[in-house]
């Protein structure tokens, strides 16, 4: 595996393997099995696998978290490279936004106005969208690979690169879980061990809404209120509880269909985000577990 700095040395060293079929990892680092199993689905379906990591500070709102994320280069380099990674392109702020940078990709719809949006702010979604835009152009993959556990930002760039006509397939993986059924993701590691056991309550309440739905309770005002009281109970401080039609993110009026359960809450003073696909119809689909692989449903 090389480990390139530069956009011009990433330009060079894809111009020596052209025109093989690229496939890119999007991350910001701390890497996790959630990680890794983008990485071993985008080696088994593409010759060259390109892994960037940069924490974009654009996309933070509070200057405390991009402070407290993780980053740990030399750990991920070396997961990357057991995972069969080519290219890790790992660019300093300057690289990407050098001097002068004056540039805002922006998907103006309900996508970015909504869920996420409205406790991370707008300006969030923006900066996905332009540093995504931007690794697209550096790079410029036949594949993208993203997770399901982010699924408005995965439905916001599917969205980007639709109206930009940008020649890039964008492959939603699912949601890698640890055996309690947490959702993996870099900011687990900042939850004491209590907190950590509180957390499980994310995962424990969308099962919940799944069964309800099976037994028949398909009013959307009902369920919400139901988990909203159960992660409260759990110790958890709720930002939202959802249902949700899984292509817009628009809340539904009445369970008719497939929907998805999506959820925000702190634990302590760490933010964690989860979903669930929901249907009325009980299907043998189950959250992917650490470790393991299946298609992604609702994306």
């Amino acid at each position: 595996m090389r480990t390139l700095r530069t956009v011009a040395e990433l330009r060079a060293e894809l111009a020596r393997h052209a025109p093989q079929r690229v496939g890119l990892v999007p991350t910001m680092g701390a890497f996790h099995e959630g990680h890794l199993s983008l990485m071993r689905r985008a080696r088994a379906e593409c010759d060259l696998v390109v892994v960037s990591l940069f924490v974009n500070p654009t996309q933070f709102n509070e200057s405390g978290d991009l402070d407290a994320y993780p980053r740990d280069e030399a750990l991920d380099a070396g997961l990357a490279d057991e995972t069969g990674v080519d290219i890790l392109f790992s660019p300093s702020v300057e690289e990407v936004y050098p001097a002068g940078f004056a540039t805002t990709v922006a998907v103006g719809d309900e996508l970015t106005e909504t869920l996420e949006a409205v406790g991370r702010g707008r300006r969030h979604f923006d900066g996905v969208a332009t540093v995504v835009t931007k690794l697209f152009g550096m790079v410029g993959p036949d594949v993208a690979y993203f997770g399901q556990k982010d699924v408005q930002q995965t439905l916001v760039i599917k969205r980007l690169a639709r109206d930009l006509n940008l020649p890039v397939r964008i492959e939603v993986c699912p949601i890698v879980r640890e055996p309690d059924g947490l959702a993996m993701s870099s900011r687990n590691g900042h939850l004491s061990s209590s907190e950590r056991q509180r957390a499980t309550a994310l995962h424990r309440v969308l099962l919940a809404t799944e069964s309800a739905v099976h037994d028949g309770e398909l009013d959307p005002d009902a369920l919400c209120a139901e988990a909203l009281t159960e992660l409260r109970r759990s110790g958890l401080e709720p930002e939202y509880y959802a249902l949700v039609n899984p292509r817009n993110l628009t809340r539904v009026e009445r369970i008719d269909g497939p929907v998805l359960a999506v959820v925000a809450a702190r634990v302590g003073t760490t933010r964690l985000i989860d979903n669930h696909p929901v249907s009325t119809v009980d299907s043998p689909a189950r959250p992917v577990a650490a470790g393991t692989e299946q298609t992604t449903k609702g994306s």
